[in-house]
């Protein structure tokens, strides 16, 4: 046995699966993970670790031919889609990054198997020319067909800003600036510019459903709640969208296809495309999607918040709510 082998069995000899997920969870935090991504990814290895439990395998242990079969007790067992393998896969490969760091393990094994076997990633991640695009008109009627105030309010703020689904549930009612109609976003690391703007059909329907929030008088600042007077969360976003969607025909939940599905990034996705078709300027959109500046001249060229509102108010689409 080599003597890096040696130092590699030292290390985990008295360690067992749980301590390594837990000491993971711990760097997540360090490293400034948000709660919700440590959440899911936690959720994910531990369905990994349920799995290797079963098979007796140690995570330290684990090499292509045991990801290959938990790759096929996820299609095949579990039904799993594939955004939600593409999900399982991201986490354990950040966990045996960290393994890797720590010199648990010599090589990240999953960066290969996720290379081989899973589009999205062979890709680099670039998804949009498959994600689900729906026309102005298509909007307009999934939009107008929800007769709950607080999902139509849900699904107009996203396809009118654009924000992400985090984005939305971290929003409370004291972030909303009427005068300006526009929304202070919390902190976020993929976030630059926090203001986003909504026009006055999204005050419409953001005033009917805080008149009807009020009604509820539950003790949370959150903008959205749910049945309970809670913070909605990710997962309750994603429901209020897709079986909208569904509904009128938008999406279908039995398709492996990506174009099938419409969700809330859908409409993040819509936003950009039809500012982009109504000819607003490129790094207006950058500006309102709160991307990160790429070139280093961008750093310098600082876009006006009062022209920005204007050209948001004259490119959105309308939809008639």
């Amino acid at each position: 046995m080599s003597s890096e082998a040696l130092i590699l069995e030292h290390k985990t000899l008295n360690l067992n699966n749980l301590d390594l997920i837990e000491e993971f969870h711990e760097d997540c935090e360090l490293k400034g993970m948000t709660t919700e991504t440590i959440r899911r990814y936690k959720s994910s290895i531990l369905i990994f670790q349920e799995f290797l439990a079963q098979r007796k395998v140690s995570l330290i242990n684990v090499n292509k031919e045991v990801l290959r079969d938990f790759l096929r007790y996820l299609r095949q067992e579990r039904k799993v889609k594939p955004k939600t393998i593409e999900n399982y896969f991201s986490a354990m490969s950040s966990l045996y990054e960290y393994l890797e760091f720590e010199e648990y393990i010599i090589k990240n094994p999953v960066l290969a198997v996720r290379k081989r076997y899973l589009k999205q990633y062979k890709n680099d991640g670039s998804n949009n020319s498959e994600r689900k695009l729906i026309s102005v008109e298509e909007m307009k009627l999934l939009i107008n067909s929800i007769l709950d105030v607080r999902d139509k309010a849900i699904v107009t703020i996203l396809a009118k800003t654009g924000i992400r689904r985090g984005e939305l549930i971290s929003i409370d009612i004291e972030d909303i600036d009427w005068i300006e109609q526009s929304i202070n976003l919390k902190a976020k690391a993929k976030r630059s510019n926090r203001i986003v703007f909504f026009d006055d059909e999204t005050a419409r329907i953001l005033k009917r459903w805080l008149r009807l929030r009020q009604m509820r008088d539950v003790n949370c600042k959150a903008l959205f709640i749910g049945e309970h007077g809670e913070r909605l969360q990710r997962n309750g976003v994603y429901t209020v969208v897709t079986k909208h969607a569904q509904r009128v025909g938008l999406h279908n939940p039995y398709s492996d296809k990506m174009e099938d599905h419409f969700c809330p990034h859908c409409c993040r996705h819509w936003f950009t495309t039809h500012l982009r078709r109504a000819g607003m300027k490129r790094e207006f959109i950058q500006e309102l999607r709160g991307d990160r500046r790429r070139d280093a001249i961008d750093i310098y060229d600082h876009i006006d918040k009062e022209e920005l509102k204007e050209a948001y108010l004259a490119h959105i689409p309308q939809l008639g709510i």
